[in-house]
């Protein structure tokens, strides 16, 4: 059975390498010998999430390229270059997002609608949903051309729940709530939900598997009111750590999932339950 699990000769891409969870999801896949790509337009980033990695997984193969992936262009020839180096992708993790902070120092916005810069409402949607849709193109046709391949698309529990924009108030009255989650967030979220059942169904007969991973909020030292009127509305009663979606990632990424394909995985403290 374990054997299900081995991820020995096979190679997986994530976007967003450079983030808070990519490099979580790159350990999670090296722990069961998978060699890992990590994709980000921030070159700096991209080595420190490759040396964390290192850090937990010594004999892990890991590789950074620095790439737009709103830039189909440039995805091609990531393509190109790792085909080049005699490899091929055979997961792809499409978790590469946009979650602007409310209420940052400059900015214009504090997340209403009524007041929600589209240009930025565009550049959240153009990466965290058109750059999905270019990987997967590219990445998940190759993929389909071999006869096998697997597309994890990386959402969140604000894809199949709405946002409680209560909690960004320490008195919980939506009246006194004056910093909202931007709009962005759910709209690019949600739509992978579509995506993922959208290619799972078309590249199904040629082998393709496509799933998504639906987390929960994870703990970064967020501030302490907003972290305990979460913690309220979660069964469990806590936040997630980083690290706990390593094991789900590669039971999607695996062999273990086989008969998977088009589904939901939600991994939320329970907070959906409710």
């Amino acid at each position: 059975m374990a054997n299900r699990f081995d991820l020995e000769n096979r190679t997986a891409l994530i976007t967003g390498g450079a983030g808070l969870l990519g490099p979580q999801h790159g350990i999670g896949l090296a722990l069961f010998g998978s060699r890992v790509i990590l994709v980000d337009i921030h070159e700096p980033h991209l080595e420190l999430a490759k040396e964390r990695i290192l850090s937990e997984v010594r004999d892990a193969k890991v590789d950074i390229y620095k790439c737009d992936i709103c830039d189909e262009e440039g995805v091609l020839k990531l393509h190109h270059l790792i085909a080049q180096s005699g490899q091929h992708v055979d997961i792809l993790v499409n978790n590469a997002a946009l979650n602007p902070k409310m209420g940052e120092p400059g900015q214009a916005c504090l997340g209403s609608l009524e007041e929600y810069d589209i240009q930025s409402l565009q550049h959240e949607i153009s990466v965290g949903l058109i750059g999905s849709v270019i990987c997967s193109k590219i990445f998940g046709s190759a993929m389909a051309k071999r006869g096998n391949g697997v597309l994890i698309h990386i959402a969140s529990d604000l894809a199949i729940i709405a946002p409680d924009h209560r909690i960004y108030s320490e008195t919980e009255r939506i009246e006194d709530v004056t910093n909202f989650k931007p709009v962005g967030y759910s709209i690019v979220k949600s739509s992978l939900l579509g995506l993922s059942r959208y290619l799972a169904t078309y590249w199904a007969h040629k082998g393709v598997r496509s799933n998504c991973l639906v987390p929960g909020g994870v703990f970064n030292n967020q501030p302490e009111p907003l972290v305990r009127n979460i913690c309220k509305r979660v069964p469990l009663q806590r936040m997630a750590e980083s690290h706990e979606y390593r094991e789900a990632l590669a039971f999607l990424a695996s062999d273990a999932s086989s008969y998977m394909t088009g589904q939901q995985l939600v991994i939320d403290g329970g907070r959906s339950c409710w």
